[in-house]
């Protein structure tokens, strides 16, 4: 079933991925996130590709980019595996929050 998700492009790490897409009007990021975590997950599962079963984290984090970024953010989503030689998810995640004066949430 066509669930009507513009994925850009995806890629990750070890520990967690990254995910541009586009919404369209009628969607919600807290849908489409339940949409993509549990569809992957139920897929996972289902071709046993992990020794115990799945579970996607309960948190994710989204901001919105402007257009103009886009294929900077492509660049970037998809040198994961080089980009996280140098910096762990950890400390590149404060940095991001720091330079854009976005509190953690604690949920």
């Amino acid at each position: 079933m066509n669930k009507n998700i513009y994925i850009d492009i995806i890629n990750g790490h070890s520990e967690h991925i990254h995910c541009l897409l586009s919404l369209n009007a009628d969607q919600s990021l807290s849908n489409v996130m339940q949409l993509l975590k549990g569809e992957s997950s139920y897929w996972i599962n289902r071709k046993k590709l992990t020794k115990f079963k799945f579970e996607w984290a309960v948190e994710y984090f989204a901001v919105s980019v402007s257009e103009s970024h886009i294929p900077n953010i492509r660049q970037y989503i998809k040198n994961q595996e080089e980009h996280h030689r140098k910096k762990t998810w950890e400390e590149e995640y404060n940095i991001f929050l720091a330079e854009y004066g976005f509190n953690r949430f604690q949920g």
